[in-house]
């Protein structure tokens, strides 16, 4: 096994290994992962347009899962990073969901377009799971600091 210490990215290696294996990194990891199969799917279909999605959302994927695995959320305070992760999640499952439906029901005789829309219906689920998970998150958070009532 390979000391990181001495490294000048041990610490990073460590924190990505770390939230990795937390229940949000695992999902942003495959958001990102099926983001790429979905990219290289619509690339090498007839109709490359679709990949816009894709892209976005995969860029959108990875910018999130830096800033939440080098907890630049708790140092930036000016952006509330859980709605933001919100959005993110709500718009990422309604483009893929509508964009994959396009593909599958219009696709055929392209395999490729086909084969992105079905791993786009896909990753339209887990970015609705996302936004499940993201909005309980929100909830416990809002019940914990609840205002008082004034009696």
């Amino acid at each position: 096994m390979a000391d990181t210490e001495g490294s000048p990215f041990g610490g990073c290696l460590e924190k990505l290994k770390n939230y990795v294996r937390t229940r949000k990194g695992t999902i942003l990891a495959a958001e990102i992962l099926i983001s790429f199969i979905i990219l290289i799917c619509y690339a090498a279909s007839m109709y490359g347009g679709y990949s816009a999605v894709a892209i976005c959302e995969m860029v959108f994927a990875i910018i999130f899962f830096i800033i939440f695995t080098m907890e630049l959320d708790k140092q930036f305070l000016v952006v509330n990073w859980l709605w933001s992760d919100l959005f993110r999640a709500a718009v990422g499952a309604a483009l893929y969901l509508i964009t994959s439906l396009i593909c599958v029901i219009g696709g055929a005789g392209d395999g490729a377009r086909i084969a992105g829309g079905v791993f786009g219906l896909l990753a339209g689920i887990l970015f609705a799971y996302d936004s499940y998970t993201i909005f309980l998150e929100i909830k416990s958070s809002r019940q914990h600091t609840a205002a008082p009532t004034g009696r």
